[in-house]
């Protein structure tokens, strides 16, 4: 009796887990995904930030679409270490999220894109690159 108690007890709490997930998920259209975007000026954020997008993927299960991060501003300098970028990159490899340099910084602060890691991309202008995505539905935060 005491077992047939606990496997009750086991399954309603698995199909209320089960609801609440589609409760969660609800929202979104058929093959919709949660994607987002940070800016971010400062190049030790990066490991909190990949760390919230591995969060994140686990909570939005199958809806988790794309995580892109692009670095802004003078912190931009800092990309051009390639030892101290590797881990960072290493890390968002591993939880598929995208690390973008801001090219308007480039400019501005003098980097190259010879002298970044081949692993990062360039988009022309951060701020305007935010905004594309938002409007096709990333949620964004600025840090």
């Amino acid at each position: 009796m005491k077992h047939l108690i606990l496997i009750t007890i086991a399954f309603f709490s698995f199909l209320g887990t089960q609801n609440l997930l589609a409760q969660k998920t609800s929202h979104l259209p058929h093959n919709e995904k949660e994607n987002y975007i940070v800016l971010t000026r400062k190049v030790p954020q990066l490991k909190p930030i990949i760390y919230a997008a591995k969060d994140l993927a686990m909570q939005d299960g199958n809806t988790f679409g794309e995580f892109h991060v692009v670095i802004c501003g003078k912190t931009i300098l800092e990309t051009k270490d390639h030892v101290q970028m590797k881990s960072y990159l290493d890390l968002a490899k591993n939880y598929n999220v995208k690390i973008f340099a801001c090219g308007f910084s480039m400019k501005k602060f003098g980097v190259k894109a010879s002298e970044l890691p081949q692993e990062m991309e360039i988009v022309e202008n951060g701020i305007l690159y935010n905004f594309q995505l938002q409007k096709k539905g990333f949620k964004s935060i600025t840090l």
